[in-house]
């Protein structure tokens, strides 16, 4: 009775059996069976075709069906154009780059917001013909000294903005950076605003958020630009006096710039053939604060950070040069050698906690090569404003490893930052 049933070969025990009827061995699971029948399916299944244009036969016309607007199966199909909808960038495909109006044979490197310098400083320093002297310059030092311009109660406000940023905003045990960094800065700033009934001149600033900056020089016959939409930019009616004195200033002609060798100034720069050489500051003509007074970025900066510090401060230095650079243009134009008065610019960098202070002064726009005047800039980094600040205390072992609520509170990280602020308006 079971030979009459079993109307196929069975196979031993182990092999799979798998045909067109979907059939399987009970030895073995369901899931290496399936897996066996979609391969053999695929096995089994034919190519796909591929659709063959007609022959093109000389002197004969082929009828489509292009004139009816809708498919016809016994006419042929139309060659139609590539479809292009210029208005659409879902659809829009750039032309070739030697295709371009912009394009020119000359290659050009760009500094932008996302470049990250492999020579870190030196390389910031040599791009831009600057001499580096460690520390703030003396004259926001005296404004530190001076208690004449001491906020009242200042650690006490500023701890709250710490609290309020870090803690009190937010229910979470530890807030991300990008939310508490950026809210850490305009407490800050907007505690400085208020001091404008005591400073009358600090009525006289403007702040554009994601400012842009164009503009570019030649250096060692290479043309360079630092252009891009960044950061803080705080802005005045007038601009920041000198720092350096004349006699500091033709000083810096015995000053050497440090080689790069072998690596190259223009390494992680952004090389292109399609440029403008344009010098915009970002102001139109007619607006009142045109003068650059302090550049302030908020970007991470640790060894697992997208900046290390020596390229944050980098970035500092090649933002401020290209906006004064940009502002000495304005006034004097592009074949100006030194300046009959520098242009100064500040840049305060923070990632939450360390700040970084930079002030430059631009002495020269003879940037050609290494010799002859040099530009000036002082550099005072990774200044910690505190510790730690944690909503509770981390303990290990019955020890405190992190206390709770802020700990190590530095205010004269605050008070060279209310300084630089300061400046040009007393």
């Amino acid at each position: 009775m079971a030979a009459a049933i079993l109307t196929r070969p069975v196979p031993a025990a182990g092999v799979l059996c798998v045909g067109k009827s979907g059939l399987r061995c009970l030895s073995v699971s369901s899931g290496r069976c399936k897996r066996q029948q979609l391969s053999h399916r695929v096995k089994l299944e034919a190519p796909p075709k591929v659709r063959k244009e007609p022959m093109e036969i000389p002197g004969l016309e082929r009828i489509t069906y292009e004139d009816r607007c809708y498919h016809v199966p016994w006419l042929a199909r139309p060659q139609l154009p590539k479809f292009r909808v210029d208005w659409n960038p879902q659809y829009y495909h750039s032309p070739p780059a030697e295709e371009m109006p912009l394009y020119k044979d000359e290659t050009s490197y760009i500094f932008n917001p996302k470049c990250r310098l492999l020579g870190g400083v030196k390389q910031a320093l040599w791009l831009t013909k600057t001499k580096l002297i460690e520390g703030l310059p003396q004259r926001i030092l005296s404004i530190c000294e001076d208690p004449a311009y001491t906020l009242p109660n200042h650690e006490e406000l500023v701890q709250n903005i710490i609290y309020n940023s870090c803690l009190w905003s937010t229910t979470e045990e530890q807030r991300e950076r990008e939310e508490y960094c950026p809210k850490l800065l305009q407490g800050l700033l907007h505690l400085c605003r208020l001091q404008s009934c005591t400073h009358t001149a600090l009525s006289q600033r403007s702040f554009l958020d994601n400012w842009r900056l164009t503009t570019f020089w030649r250096k060692d016959s290479t043309l360079y630009h630092v252009r891009g939409t960044n950061g803080l930019l705080m802005s005045a009616k007038t601009s920041l006096d000198p720092l350096a004195s004349s006699s500091e200033i033709q000083a810096t002609e015995q000053h050497t710039l440090e080689s790069l060798y072998p690596l190259s100034p223009a390494i992680d720069l952004q090389e292109v053939n399609v440029y403008e050489e344009r010098n915009h500051l970002g102001f139109k003509a007619e607006y009142p604060f045109s003068n650059p007074h302090t550049i302030y970025l908020t970007e991470p900066c640790s060894t697992r950070a997208k900046f290390l510090p020596d390229q944050l401060r980098a970035k500092m230095i090649m933002f401020a040069f290209g906006s004064a650079l940009a502002k000495a243009k304005t006034l004097y134009g592009d074949d100006a050698k030194v300046l009959p008065q520098p242009i100064v610019v500040q840049s305060v960098s923070t990632d939450g906690q360390l700040f970084h202070f930079m002030v430059l002064q631009l002495n020269t726009l003879d940037l050609e090569s290494n010799d002859g005047v040099k530009n000036i800039v002082w550099m005072d980094g990774d200044q910690p404003l505190y510790d730690t600040v944690a909503p509770k205390a981390k303990i290990k072992r019955k020890v405190v490893l992190v206390p709770a609520g802020l700990a190590g509170f530095k205010p004269e990280t605050f008070v060279k930052f209310w300084a630089m602020y300061l400046n040009g308006a007393i």
